[in-house]
């Protein structure tokens, strides 16, 4: 085997991690997840060091991982992303000048912030894109757990900018499209094309509460399930069911994920309603919460977009055997955070 990167997320339910190998044609060759005891941490941020990293070291020693480097994967919600304008310069003399510039858009002080400014578009000496700021001992925090197993985070990189890279190969180059990761806690929403993200959304959706109180109500709803390819995880019609209007299908599903599918519809309008957005022609939807009962259903019914549910087989080839269930739905967006190490 040549040489291999990691990308790595900590959750509040586990440890996941994909090893890809690093080439023109990478390849997914292991892969592992590790559930954490309850309070060890939350999205991207550690809480029970020891615990966590316990977690690690079992994910290492079980996914048989050969490499020790590691791409940190966030997704926090206190993570801040937003559009944001500056003037022209040399990238190392933004990096120098952009503490002092968002300061007053921070919810902490600079100093005590990790900055990353991901460059869009430039008119005249004006350079727009994407501003990304974490609170820096969040970041620290996980870099020390992973050094006491011996991982070495060769770099962090935000979760959604993974999601466009991963997803990329699935839409033409000029296409527009959405990719949605919805975790239990937090979805994240990007927009991208071309692999280049052009809007980042993080909204605190809570579908496995929602999930857990259909099952105890125990509700059939089998006029909600859309008539799509395979086992209903497949591309979406963005029609109703026959008989079903779509405020209807809204007022049956649980309150998490009718709320998911109401944040998501308002977060692609809010886009959409910019004089420089160029409509999308697709949506893709990836994470576990894909997988939770009413979700497609409700999205369908929500959004017009097309869309797909896209597995970890979807956006990358395997030297291992193939993950099923959740777990092939949470690996994109590990994938995504490795392949971005993995272009370079």
């Amino acid at each position: 085997m040549g040489k291999t990167i990691v990308g790595l997320e900590v959750t509040e339910e586990s440890v996941r991690a994909a090893e890809i190998s690093l080439g023109r044609r990478p390849q997914l060759v292991a892969y592992g997840e590790v559930p954490l005891p309850p309070e060890a941490a939350r999205d991207s941020e550690v809480l029970d060091p020891g615990a966590v990293a316990v977690a690690l070291r079992q994910l290492w020693t079980g996914a048989k991982f050969k490499s020790k480097d590691a791409v940190l994967g966030v997704a926090s919600r206190r993570i801040l992303v937003r559009e944001y304008t500056t003037q022209a310069m040399r990238p190392d003399l933004l990096r120098e000048a952009l503490p002092y510039q968002v300061q007053d858009l921070l919810p902490v002080p600079a100093s005590q912030a990790v900055l990353d400014f991901f460059p869009l578009s430039q008119e005249g000496d004006q350079v727009s894109g994407l501003l990304v700021a974490a609170v820096s001992e969040n970041i620290e925090q996980i870099i020390s757990t992973l050094a006491k197993i011996k991982v070495r985070a060769q770099a962090v990189d935000l979760g959604a900018f993974g999601l466009a890279r991963v997803t990329a190969p699935l839409a033409a180059a000029e296409e527009t499209v959405a990719t949605v990761n919805i975790g239990d806690h937090t979805t994240q929403v990007v927009i991208s094309r071309g692999g280049v993200p052009l809007f980042v959304r993080l909204l605190p959706i809570d579908v496995a509460t929602a999930a857990s109180r259909r099952h105890s109500a125990e509700v059939a709803e089998p006029e909600l399930e859309l008539a799509v390819a395979g086992n209903g995880m497949g591309t979406g019609t963005g029609l109703a069911p026959a008989g079903r209007t779509r405020g209807a299908i809204r007022a049956a599903m649980p309150p998490g994920v009718s709320d998911l599918a109401a944040r998501l519809r308002s977060t692609l309008a809010f886009f959409g309603s910019r004089a420089t957005a160029a409509p999308l022609t697709r949506m893709f939807v990836t994470g576990a919460g894909a997988g939770v009962e009413g979700v497609m259903p409700a999205l369908n019914a929500a959004i017009d977009t097309p869309m797909t549910v896209v597995s970890v087989g979807d956006v990358i080839s395997m030297s291992t055997p193939p993950p099923a269930g959740e777990v092939a739905l949470n690996l994109v967006g590990t994938v995504g955070i490795a392949l971005g190490e993995a272009s370079k």
